[in-house]
């Protein structure tokens, strides 16, 4: 076909359907806060708090119980743009359309896929507080993704909804060998024997990407406790004591005047703190489990303050845990040995996270230029001739935001 049909709108076109094809993460999440974001002009560094479900306390009898209603939010933050630059000669405008994709608008479609996956990922794991899995071993049974559908049961997550579980090459390779044997579905068991990729079942639908992060745990030592009783929230959802989103922690026993005790992204729980329904508000059978939010290093006596979310909150409506902590209370690090680093696989429910794209304006005096969006992804393309070198110049652009919205509804499964 004629090169006449290499057009901008086709190049973005065709460019954005390879990068939403390819992905594992930002087709799956909630993109429906982009236009929101559009409307009010978003910039780079800028952001937006979105309203949440609200919680409620129930009263028993007739007489009304009045409660003050405070709306959850969550913070998207639109981050500096990205992109790819290259450049071509005059001889390439001779290709056919097929070749002109195949050079060029795949492999830049993919890395751009690739890109945006692992910046969702690497920015929303670290708010991930539902965590299973043993470190250092490769999930390789039914139990690694039901574990995980489990927290998310316990978190009250849809189950109508499409659960998707992003999983590293290597767990896709052993939960493949692994459940090669479980089902009786024998249009899955050939699915997954031509393709080598794990097919929807157990109430996930898998995704591989090489794009997932992985988590260095924090350097541990000594013998960790709660610093004094009764910290955290005892009844968040009033006037006088609003919705907490973290809580700090005072402990000590660590090993003293060391840095990077924890790191953010470290999972712990705190012994006789066991979670609760969000709904029920009933005692569940598991600790509560808690992410930490930034590095955490202890003093000369040992002591470190940990900010860890949910903010421990222990009465009202958004109650998450039977008991604030007591003195000297074990504090457990799941995620791992010291210092060591382990791959994280995600299954999630759409609403967990929310990714943000802003539409490019189109600068004037380009030979190219246009942008296209799908389903709230948007990216841009321009050209432009550079005449000392003889060379046409080019720019694919994105602007991107993310968001964590109700990360109750994610897991990490660790390898």
């Amino acid at each position: 076909m004629a090169n006449a049909l290499i057009t901008p709108a086709w190049i973005t076109k065709t460019t954005l359907a390879h990068l939403m094809n390819e992905s594992a993460f930002a087709k799956y999440v909630n993109r429906d806060y982009t236009s929101q974001f559009r409307a009010a002009g978003v910039k780079a560094g800028e952001s937006i708090d979105v309203r949440l479900p609200v919680q409620g306390t129930v009263r028993d009898g007739a007489t009304a119980n009045l409660q003050d209603v405070n709306e959850p939010k969550a913070t998207i933050t639109m981050e500096p743009e990205f992109g790819i630059d290259w450049q071509f000669s005059d001889f390439d405008l001779t290709l056919k359309v097929d070749k002109f994709e195949e050079r060029y608008l795949q492999p830049y479609g993919s890395r751009l896929a690739a890109e945006l996956d692992l910046r969702i990922a690497q920015r929303m794991y670290k708010k991930i507080f539902n965590f299973s899995g043993t470190p250092g071993t490769s999930p390789a049974t039914a139990d690694a993704g039901l574990t995980a559908g489990e927290q998310l049961d316990n978190q009250s997550c849809p189950r109508g909804a499409i659960r998707h579980f992003s999983l590293t090459p290597r767990a896709n390779r052993t939960l493949v060998g692994g459940l090669a044997g479980f089902f009786n579905n024998q249009s899955t068991l050939g699915a997954q024997y031509q393709s080598g990729m794990l097919q929807k079942s157990l109430g996930f639908e898998p995704h591989m990407s090489q794009n997932l992060p992985s988590h260095t745990v924090g350097g541990l030592g000594g013998t960790p406790l709660v610093n004094g009783a009764n910290q955290g929230i005892i009844n968040a959802g009033s006037t006088d004591n609003p919705r907490a989103d973290y809580t700090d922690l005072v402990t000590d026993g660590w090993t003293a005047a060391a840095a990077n005790r924890l790191r953010a992204g470290d999972v712990i729980t705190i012994t006789d703190m066991y979670a609760v329904q969000p709904l029920t508000k009933q005692a569940m059978s598991h600790l509560s489990q808690h992410v930490v939010m930034n590095d955490v290093s202890s003093d000369g006596s040992g002591n470190a303050t940990i900010r860890v979310f949910p903010a421990i909150i222990a009465g009202g409506a958004y109650q998450n845990v039977t008991v604030r902590p007591g003195d000297n209370k074990a504090i457990q690090v799941l995620t791992g040995s010291a210092s060591t680093a382990y791959a994280q696989n995600i299954m999630f429910h759409k609403d967990a996270f929310a990714l943000v794209t802003m539409e490019m304006e189109v600068p004037g005096g380009m030979d190219m230029a246009s942008t296209a969006d799908y389903d709230g992804v948007s990216i841009r393309f321009l050209r432009g001739f550079d005449i000392t070198n003889n060379r046409r110049i080019c720019r694919f652009d994105l602007l991107a935001g993310y968001g964590a919205l109700r990360t109750a509804w994610a897991a990490r499964v660790t390898q």
